[in-house]
């Protein structure tokens, strides 16, 4: 297969043993349940400016400083093997500046040191996979690249980041914001990886490529709030503003990288992929307000198994109502058509 890279598109321009906040901002590791004694890591709760909800916060050249210390939290570290590196089940993360980040000192790495992003990294692919693996795949329903998936930090000086089927590996940049410093930076290209193992290829065509990216929003907002859900973090930006963190040094506040419940329809096409996905990713948040998430996700997800690489938004609309009919009957199929209706799709009524 030819060399084919899906970018995040802008360029410089676990519930066990997670930490408690008390109010003076003092991290807390809560213990770990009997018998499950996992390394513990410091992470942003999805990023900072979720978080806290301040707009003003700056990269200060990953200062440590310019982010409080109640943006971090403690959680654990799931799924590893016995290298004592960031190496499990579903990640395998090395980095292109510094050191390896080292498990037994996970906890004490903040956003000045490299191996923080490493750490942010291997926690949230390791999160997006248990989210999809809670949702059934790879169970009761067919696994969802539930792989090894793997990830290089700093790849490039640039402030991008893109998957690529060369080696189905995720590539996080460096530049502003560090990429992997915003969880949903790294779900959104973690989607790709979702998308290439359900279909190899995918992305073929315009209309594919931009499902592509609003899937990868989709899932970034989907697994980020799940995790807020699970962990009893505090969320105080808006939830359908994508990658609030990463966004900072070249949006307006609010900062939004995009958002999935903006209001373009299918006649707003203007063939550039990340714009036109946010007609396809509204449809889909749509979806999860009609039906609650975790239906909404399990119909979203194992509908795109019966997606073409080179599929059009009529194909995969009408294939995403026929896998929710086939689900959960025809009030979720209709619940699903009234979403893309709404952001008329051609061919469905």
């Amino acid at each position: 297969m030819a060399r084919r890279t899906t970018t995040r598109g802008l360029l410089a321009a676990a519930t066990a043993g997670v930490a408690l906040l008390v109010p003076a901002g003092t991290v807390v590791a809560a213990p770990a349940p009997a018998g499950a004694a996992l390394p513990q890591a410091r992470i942003f709760m999805v990023n900072p400016v979720q978080s806290t909800g301040d707009e003003n916060l700056a990269d200060g050249r990953d200062s440590a400083t310019a982010v409080p210390e109640s943006a971090y939290a403690l959680a654990s570290l799931r799924n590893l093997d016995a290298s004592g590196r960031l190496s499990g089940r579903w990640a395998s993360v090395r980095s292109e500046t510094g050191a390896p980040a080292a498990v037994s000192a996970a906890a004490s790495y903040n956003r000045h040191d490299d191996q923080f992003e490493q750490v942010m990294a291997y926690f949230w692919v390791n999160e997006a996979q248990e989210y999809l693996q809670g949702l059934g795949f790879g169970s009761e329903l067919p696994g969802a690249n539930d792989r090894q998936q793997p990830v290089r930090i700093n790849q490039w000086g640039a402030d991008n980041s893109f998957f690529t089927d060369k080696k189905d590996e995720i590539r996080f940049g460096k530049g502003g914001v560090d990429d992997a410093e915003d969880a949903e930076v790294i779900v959104h290209e973690y989607g790709h990886a979702v998308h290439e193992a359900q279909v190899p290829g995918f992305g073929s065509s315009a209309e594919a490529g931009a499902i592509g990216e609003a899937f990868g929003d989709y899932l970034a907002v989907a697994v980020g709030e799940h995790a807020v859900q699970a962990y009893g973090w505090q969320r105080r930006a808006d939830l359908a503003c994508v990658a609030d963190w990463d966004s900072v040094p070249y949006s307006a506040a609010p900062h939004c990288l995009r958002r999935v419940d903006g209001n373009k329809t299918y006649a707003d096409l203007e063939g550039e992929v990340h714009a036109d996905g946010e007609i396809w990713s509204r449809a889909l948040f749509d979806i999860r307000k009609a039906l609650g998430a975790r239906t909404a996700d399990r119909i979203i997800v194992n509908a795109q198994f019966g997606f073409a690489p080179d599929t059009s938004f009529r194909d995969a609309a009408l294939k995403t109502i026929a896998t929710a009919r086939s689900m959960y009957g025809a009030a979720a199929a209709d619940a699903v058509r009234a979403a893309f209706a709404a952001r008329q799709i051609p061919g469905v009524a």
